[in-house]
């Protein structure tokens, strides 16, 4: 099997749906031979010929300041689909609905391969934050929908996410795939804990929180410093570590420092971003509870990430990120209030042992592996190219730009074509260029014999005639 990966963003740009893409690759590599490609907008420092499998970048355009640092590729550099299209996918599939999918219908349409589409986060917020007038982000959005009901088969990473993907117009169906976490269940050693959080005034038997995420308002990290200045005005001591960056790292650290939470004698720490998986490992291992009170993220893969290493989180009800969570069992559910959460982190640090013993069931229980991920996605590939196979595939509903995508592709082609035709009569005319002057070279070569043996007889002529 061949699978065509798009998304908007690659290394060096970390992210969720990055690191969701890179397992997606590493395992449908490893456990059932699919054969990767990879198509991506080009970033400046992007190192794309080190990988294991075939990256495309196509060109971008730097619209990096009013997307939190993503380029936006061009979908329509033909070379760079055509690329894509000659690798002969059997499946498809994007994870991001803005150009990748309109390269990923390109493709469709040069292939015919089926288009798989996950939707992983509430786009739209996005989309609002970085158009500011609400007429253009209203048609960005009705655009961004259409073009994932374009899709053969559609993936959403949570209930939640699909409720919001209705919510925003769309009319087609979904599927519930869940993402895995590719942190290896277990603990990690205190000797490596204690060397990763070194430097930090973390004492023992002091509660520790922790959140991990970018750094941006619309996560609710305001309601934790509030929640946090009620926890520490009640005399309770405490630690909380925010690990990451974002947008709004500055306002929050103002507002950390205004409450009396930073500097000395602080309890409040920001890390900045953290890259290498084994030292988050440790920071999780550290920690009594994940905070993480978003009601924006349709999965919260850190909370995933936090069981695997037996680390329960604090989660807002009915949020996409506390889907399969049981309160007090394997996590804890809260009302989306400051209140709410200083009430209860007050209560659980006082007893920290069934703060563990909760974080124990989040590792037995919610933990979800990427290999088990990986495969019930490979068993759909391979029912969607049944379906497909015997021309039963779901219905799509018709969208006013699969004309306009056909056009593009079938241009494209023509010009793929051309370009074939171009480099042939380049290839034909190298090759009779270069056997004329070889011919020529040879004649001449010949023809410089020739003369050597005519005037060597001419002179002994000359020689004879002239004796005296």
């Amino acid at each position: 099997m061949r699978v065509c990966l798009l998304n908007e963003s690659f290394p060096p740009v970390i992210d969720g749906v990055v690191n969701v893409m890179m397992n997606y690759a590493k395992y449908m590599r490893r456990d059932h031979g699919v054969q990767i490609e990879v198509g991506t907008p080009e970033y400046p420092d992007g190192k794309y010929d080190e990988y294991p499998y075939p990256v495309v970048a196509y060109p971008s355009f730097d619209t990096a300041s009013q997307t939190n640092g993503y380029r936006t590729g061009n979908p329509l550099v033909g070379k760079a689909v055509s690329k894509l299209a000659d690798f002969k996918p059997d499946i498809i599939h994007s994870h991001c609905p803005a150009t990748a999918t309109i390269v990923a219908r390109l493709v469709r349409e040069m292939t015919g391969a089926p288009i798989i589409f996950t939707y992983h986060t509430k786009y739209d917020i996005d989309i609002r934050r970085a158009a500011k007038i609400q007429m253009i982000a209203d048609e960005a959005i009705k655009a961004m929908v259409k073009n994932i009901e374009a899709c053969d088969d559609v993936w959403v990473v949570s209930d939640g996410a699909g409720k919001s993907l209705k919510e925003l117009g769309f009319q087609g169906e979904y599927r519930v795939m869940n993402n895995g976490v590719d942190f290896e269940k277990g603990r990690v050693d205190k000797e490596t804990v204690d060397k990763v959080t070194a430097g930090y005034d973390l004492p023992e038997g002091v509660p520790m929180f922790l959140y991990v995420g970018r750094l941006i308002n619309y996560k609710n990290l305001p309601l934790i410093l509030d929640a946090l200045k009620i926890l520490a005005d009640s005399g309770q001591d405490f630690r909380m570590v925010f690990i990451g960056k974002g947008p709004d790292q500055g306002k929050l650290k103002e507002k950390a420092e205004e409450m009396g939470l930073m500097g000395e004698g602080g309890k409040v720490f920001f890390t900045g971003p953290i890259y290498n998986r084994d030292d988050l490992r440790a920071w999780n291992t550290r920690a009594d509870l994940l905070l993480f009170p978003s009601t924006f993220d349709t999965n919260g893969l850190v909370v995933r990430e936090a069981a695997a290493c037996g680390l329960a989180s604090v989660l807002i009800k009915d949020s996409c990120a506390a889907e399969g969570i049981t309160d007090d069992r394997n996590g804890f559910i809260i009302e989306e209030s400051a209140e709410a959460m200083a009430d209860l982190l007050g209560k659980l640090c006082k007893d920290l042992d069934h703060v563990h013993d909760v974080g124990q069931h989040a590792m037995d229980e919610i933990y979800l592996s990427w290999e088990d991920c990986v495969n019930k996605a490979y068993e759909r590939y391979e029912y969607v190219l049944a379906r497909k196979k015997v021309g039963a595939m779901p219905h799509r509903r018709k969208q006013v730009t699969d004309y306009m995508v056909e056009f593009t592709a079938r241009t494209m082609e023509e010009q793929k074509k051309l370009h074939y035709k171009v480099m042939d009569t380049y290839r034909d005319l190298r090759g009779r260029t270069i056997a004329t002057v070889e011919e020529t070279k040879a004649a001449a070569d010949a023809a410089k014999l020739l003369w050597e043996d005519i005037s060597e007889d001419l002179w002994t002529e000359l020689e004879e005639i002239w004796k005296p």
